[in-house]
């Protein structure tokens, strides 16, 4: 039963998902909505969670939210709190979690933080209410808040927005709503559509027409594999320097500044000798990390996804990019196989490496390069590293997800030689 409470309480931390912790006489709590340091006053609260009445004293690094749907739109959780305290909250939960792994020596981490108005993919919800579409993202735990601003999005989709909530409420296949996922690409965006009617001749015809009025070469369906409805011109993208063309709702880093933060450690984690080796790809991808590989030895690239490993295949002719497609959950690339390399890089799902994990500890590659989206599953796929002799030589902050609790790291490892015997 919810209880109004009677005093200011302060809080002290953040937990991980983004929500303050606040001290009260019953024990911690989860507040959203508040800062390290704000003294507050709750409106309701349970066993573990606390409503925000008021703040009374605010803490050093609470500041005005620049969105104004910032409260009602589920995109963002922080933007009450300063970019650079982020930054540093989220540094501190890497930081943390490599220590739970055991590593007691944690070199300072680099950080990046990109910069806002930088988000070129979004996946959005769409609902008909009376004549009107809305369009956007979810409200915490609710229905669905109209996007009319932003301060994440590239100006390029938030700019798409208007016309395709017109566009979808002219689709006859819209009854009811559906969802949409937009990749900012270089050949513009590129929209994969779910929707509750079966798209027609007449909805194809709709769709064409907004292809050509905005830009927009591929429009397709979400299906098993997705349907195109609209192709208006080529779809592609470039990962250093290389075309490739993605297929429907591909996996892109969410800024081209992150991206760029995550190459640039990764390339400068690589052993500056034996690179003769070739490295091991895991978790490839389309290819982001793949072809700036290349530039420095052969990769054999590992990918699950089959649509994705077309892709790869199809862009690596005349490079030193050697895909593969495999299940690296079912079958992991074996010990005998990493223990050749010069160097182990994977960028694993959130979910973390599963099953590859223990056949990198039994090859003991000389390098092994961890691109991390999940601290959690940095700790648990990083403990049994170190405990095999592992040390960890660089750390790389990287926050493209802002305003958010999600955070990206780069973390080099090496294992040292073993001395001779006397």
């Amino acid at each position: 039963m919810e209880n109004v409470a009677a005093g200011a309480i302060p809080v002290v931390a953040l937990g991980n998902d983004g929500d303050g912790l606040a001290r009260t006489p019953a024990g911690m709590m989860f507040v959203p909505g508040t800062v390290p340091g704000d003294e507050i006053l709750l409106a309701s609260q349970t066993a573990t969670h606390g409503t925000l009445g008021r703040v009374v004293s605010p803490g050093p690094t609470r500041v005005a939210p620049p969105c104004p749907l910032f409260g009602s739109c589920g995109g963002c959780r922080l933007q009450h709190m300063a970019l650079p305290a982020i930054m540093d909250w989220k540094a501190g939960r890497v930081v943390e979690a490599l220590r739970h792994a055991g590593f007691d020596s944690v070199p300072a981490p680099q950080t990046r933080q990109v910069s806002p108005h930088g988000r070129r993919r979004v996946d959005l919800a769409f609902r008909r209410a009376g004549r009107e579409i809305v369009l956007g993202l979810h409200r915490r735990r609710g229905d669905v808040v109209d996007m009319t601003a932003c301060t994440l999005l590239d100006p390029t989709l938030l700019a798409l927005l208007p016309p395709l909530r017109t566009m979808l409420h002219s689709l006859p296949a819209v009854h009811a709503g559906g969802d949409v996922q937009i990749n900012l690409l270089d050949s513009g965006p590129d929209l994969l559509i779910a929707m509750d009617g079966t798209p027609d001749t007449n909805d194809r015809r709709i769709l064409a027409e907004f292809s050509r009025a905005h830009g927009i070469a591929r429009i397709s369906l979400r299906a098993r594999p997705p349907e195109t409805l609209a192709l208006t011109g080529p779809v592609f993208h470039h990962f250093d320097g290389t075309r490739v063309v993605p297929p429907p709702g591909a996996f892109l880093q969410p800024a081209r500044e992150g991206e760029e933060a995550i190459r640039q450690a990764v390339l400068a984690g690589l052993p500056r000798k034996g690179l003769k080796a070739g490295i091991i790809e895991l978790y490839a991808g389309c290819g982001t990390l793949s072809f700036a590989l290349a530039t420095q030895a052969k990769v054999h690239a590992y990918e699950g996804d089959r649509p994705a490993f077309a892709c790869l295949k199809q862009a690596s002719g005349g490079t030193r990019v050697l895909p593969a497609l495999r299940d690296l959950n079912r079958q992991p690339v074996m010990a005998t196989e990493l223990a050749k390399s010069a160097a182990v890089v994977l960028d694993p799902p959130h979910a973390g490496a599963g099953a590859q994990v223990a056949q990198i500890v039994t090859g003991r590659p000389r390098c092994v390069i961890y691109v991390s989206c999940n601290p959690a599953a940095l700790q648990r796929d990083l403990t049994p590293l170190r405990q095999a002799g592992y040390r960890l030589d660089s750390l790389t902050v990287i926050d493209q997800f802002l305003w958010s609790a999600e955070v990206e790291a780069v973390c080099v490892l090496t294992l040292p030689a073993a001395r001779p015997r006397r």
